[in-house]
């Protein structure tokens, strides 16, 4: 952690999370918990897996937990700093509060979205290449509906990124943007350059990242995102922990601190620390956030959080 490693990291975590209240009331959507962690800290893990310990999170709605929760990121074994987006602007505006403390190139994750990846570390490798300036992570998809919800990757014949289409009506390739990327420090040219679109009113990267092409930088894709869940909503807490427990080959998850009591039925579910179960309660496809309590009855597809039940129901 001496600060002198090729790369360093970026995630952004300054968002309101409008969408996935009441949670984002009292916490910041990237400090929601994934079976025995925060969102953050796997996104963390992440990095430092690959060797990046030099992590900056950009902060808003908030953010003091963030801070509180992570603090300097000795025990995570990384080193974090933070910087505050006053204004939620879009994502080019949160990496332009970046500029004075970037120095070296740089990884940068969006911090509501679950990755699951393969060979991440392919990214760096691709990014020492020759006339390569910036790596965007990419998968193949085919459901047109997340194509048009996220940005898609036209390639020339090179299979270099030639254009960037931020929520495409009539997609024209299934090469979906994943939210995870690799730039040079260059790209804080392109993203002062950004002018707000006229539809969000938002600095979008997208973009910073098309401007960043067209002055001549080389951009290229990393086919390394297995999965993309974004945390958008209150289904997809529960539906995030669910998947992420069964690739952990679990049936269930109970927390080694909660309590289960003589006659409690836990299938397919989630129960976090110091939760406990009453005798009586049956859950299938739940979600029990740390400290709640069941109490006696038939419960599915149900998030309990903050003293109350949220259903979630297919």
């Amino acid at each position: 952690m001496s600060g002198d490693s090729e790369f360093q990291g970026v995630i952004l975590a300054a968002g309101k999370g409008k969408r996935i209240q009441p949670f984002s009331h009292h916490t910041p959507k990237p400090l929601l918990p994934v079976l025995d962690r925060p969102l953050l800290v796997w996104q963390i893990a992440a990095m430092r897996d690959l060797g990046v310990t030099e992590i900056v999170i950009v902060i808003g709605h908030l953010g003091h937990h963030v801070v509180q929760a992570l603090g300097d990121g000795r025990a995570l074994g990384v080193k974090l700093s933070y910087v505050e987006q006053d204004q939620v602007l879009g994502i080019a505006h949160a990496v332009s509060q970046l500029d004075p403390y970037i120095t070296r190139p740089f990884l940068l994750f969006l911090g509501d979205i679950f990755f699951e990846t393969e060979n991440l570390a392919s990214m760096l490798e691709l990014y020492r290449g020759e006339g390569v300036d910036a790596v965007l992570a990419v998968k193949v998809e085919e459901d047109k509906a997340a194509l048009r919800r996220n940005f898609t990757v036209d390639l020339d014949e090179q299979g270099r990124v030639r254009r960037v289409i931020e929520k495409p009506r009539h997609p024209s390739t299934n090469l979906k943007g994943c939210g995870l990327y690799l730039f040079d420090t260059t790209i804080f040219d392109a993203v002062r350059r950004t002018p707000r679109t006229a539809l969000r009113d938002e600095y979008e990267l997208t973009d910073s990242i098309q401007i960043f092409i067209e002055r001549g930088y080389g951009v290229v894709p990393a086919r390394v995102v297995l999965d993309d869940l974004n945390l958008s909503g209150p289904e997809d807490l529960l539906a995030l922990n669910l998947h992420v427990m069964r690739k952990a080959g679990h049936a269930r998850y109970v927390a080694e601190d909660a309590e289960l009591a003589s006659g409690a039925e836990v299938e397919e579910s989630v129960v976090m620390a110091r939760a406990r179960i009453e005798a009586g309660a049956v859950l299938r496809r739940c979600l029990v956030l740390p400290g709640e309590t069941v109490r006696a009855g038939s419960y599915h597809d149900t998030i309990f959080a903050g003293g109350v039940e949220l259903p979630c129901g297919r």
